[in-house]
Formats: structure tokens, sequence, C-alpha cells
């Protein structure tokens, strides 16, 4: 056998050890270009509805646009205008102040999830459905249906205080209660949707450890505290975080509330400085006042914030959320 004969077995081993890797290749390549086809047209969207707008808020920000339209550069005009308007800090303070009451409302929520979790509870269905409406009717509706209850003179608020003999302000006007009227609107508004989310979480606990919490002799609070409450701290999170976002995010409820018919948006309302959050603020210098340029450095200003209080949260979930 000479030895070019004797080489050819390795070399054709050789080619196909090569052959293997590149069909691999392909294949992934093949599969990267179906992928990429499925998301496309979300990608796309995203793109368009999301992206785009984004970039384009980000370029108006540095920006000022005149009462026609048509926009001049003008730098860090607008940030450094944020800093020296006092209606801003006010808006800050109060949405951080909305923020942490709806917050507070979450052990509410959890204190809702474990009664309509017991099973020995008739009618809980019906409960459960009653608690999540609010979740899911309009703003618009209710709104309407609180300012009716917040009427100062014929609401069923003050009734029910008069009562008792308690003579209640008109809620949604008087500048030392409204925004805590508006958080009452929020808590009831999300306090069906937590309880969801934490009925999920109770009924993925499993009940041996209940059962050996019987065994060993600790009470229903003890039981509550020690067993239910760190197992549901992945959906507290969940929760917490969520708040969170759509609580600095209040506006609907801010408009409706503190509009009055036949005027612009909460002009003839004293208690609006009060209750004017940031998302306000936004909506009423690029729509009202046409600053369409303060606006978007308000907006940018309101996702930067979102951006970092949540970055902060998955930090600090390292240190009381547990996993099972």
């Amino acid at each position: 056998m000479t030895r070019t004969a004797a080489l050819q077995p390795r070399a054709r081993a050789a080619r196909a050890a090569n052959a293997v890797p590149r069909r691999g290749r392909r294949h992934g390549r093949r599969q990267w270009a179906w992928a990429s086809l499925m998301v496309a047209p979300m990608t796309i969207g995203l793109g368009i509805f999301y992206l785009w707008p984004i970039t384009q808020t980000f370029y108006y920000s540095f920006t000022h646009s005149g009462p026609f339209g048509g926009h001049t550069w003008t730098g860090t005009a607008n940030y450094r205008a944020l800093a020296d308007d006092p209606t801003v800090s006010r808006a800050v303070v109060n949405t951080l102040l909305y923020t942490v009451i709806q917050l507070a409302g979450i052990p509410l929520a959890i204190l809702v999830a474990a009664l309509l979790n017991q099973k020995n509870l008739r009618g809980r269905a019906v409960y459960r459905v009653l608690y999540f409406l609010p979740a899911v009717t309009m703003p618009v509706a209710v709104a309407m249906l609180w300012r009716w209850m917040y009427d100062g003179n014929y609401g069923l608020v003050n009734y029910l205080l008069s009562t008792v003999g308690i003579h209640g302000p008109h809620w949604a006007s008087d500048p030392g209660v409204a925004l805590y009227a508006l958080a009452a609107i929020g808590i009831w508004m999300s306090l069906g949707y937590n309880m969801v989310i934490f009925l999920v979480g109770l009924q993925g606990i499993p009940t041996e450890y209940y059962e050996a919490a019987r065994v060993d002799g600790a009470g229903p609070v003890r039981t509550f505290l020690r067993i239910t409450v760190p197992l549901l701290t992945p959906n507290i999170f969940f929760v917490t975080v969520l708040t969170m976002i759509n609580s600095l995010q209040m506006f609907d409820i801010a408009y409706m509330m503190m509009s009055t018919p036949g005027s612009s948006a909460g002009a003839a309302n004293p208690a609006l400085p009060s209750v004017r959050s940031i998302s306000y603020l936004f909506f009423q210098k690029a729509f009202v006042e046409h600053d369409i340029g303060f606006g978007a450095a308000v907006a940018f200003i309101l996702v930067g914030f979102i951006v970092l209080m949540t970055l902060v949260q998955f930090r600090l979930q390292k240190r009381w959320v547990h996993y099972a």
C-alpha cells in the first residue's frame, strides 16, 4: 500500500468531521432566520409604537416649540427650568406621597386574599368577583361614582359621617384631604387585582407546612407570619413593583376628579396643586399650555424616576424575597 492510499481514509474522515459543524451552522442560521421572522411583527410594532415615540420625545425635551408648531433647539434649557419650577417639585412630592399610600394598601390585599382563601367560607366565589370588579371598571365610570360619593353636600360619604355627628369636608376640592381621597380610590381599584395575585400564591403553598405548624402548636397568627408571609414574598415583590410603577404614573383618576364640566382640566378646582402628579404636569404642560419641550422633559424625568426605583427594588429584593 502506498503512502497516498494510506492517507485517503484519514482525509475522508477529516472532511466528514468538518462537514458536521458546517451542517450544524447552516441549521443554526436557518433556525435564527425563522425565529427572526416570527418575532418580526412584534419587533416592528414595538419600534413604531414605543421606541420611535420615546426617541422623538427625548429629542423634543431639548427643544422649544412655538404655538403653531416648529421646534427650536435649546439644549438643556428645559431641564434647567425644571429645577427652578416650584410646580415640578410639588408634583414630585405629590406623586411620592400617593405612591407610598398605595404601597401601604398591599397588606390589605394580602389580608383579603387570606380571608377569601378559606375553604369553609360560604359564597367566596361571589366575594372574589365583587372585589375584582373595580379592577376591570373603566376609570371614567369610577370617577363618576366617586365624585358623587365625595360630594360635600349630597355625597354618600358625608351622609354616613353625619349619622355619627361628623361634618365631612369637600373631599375632591379640599387641598388638605384631596390627595388622600384619590389614594383611597386607587387602593379600591387595585385591591381586587392584587388579591388575585396573592390568591395564586396562597394556593401554591404546600399544606404540609401548615400541618407541621399545627403539630408544633403554632396559632393562626404565628402561622400566618412565619409561614404564609415568607412564602408569599415573591408575589409581594411582584405586586410592589407593579404598584409603584402604576402609582408613579397616576393621571386618569386625578384628571377626572379634578376636572370641572365646561372648563379645562382642574382649572376651577382649588385642590389641583395638592394632587397634581408628574404625569398630570406633563399633560398640562404639553397639551394644555402647548409647551411640548418642557412637557417632554417632565416625561423623561418620570421615566428616569421609574427606572431608578425599579432597579432599587430589584437590588433590595435579594434581602427579603424567599423563593421556595
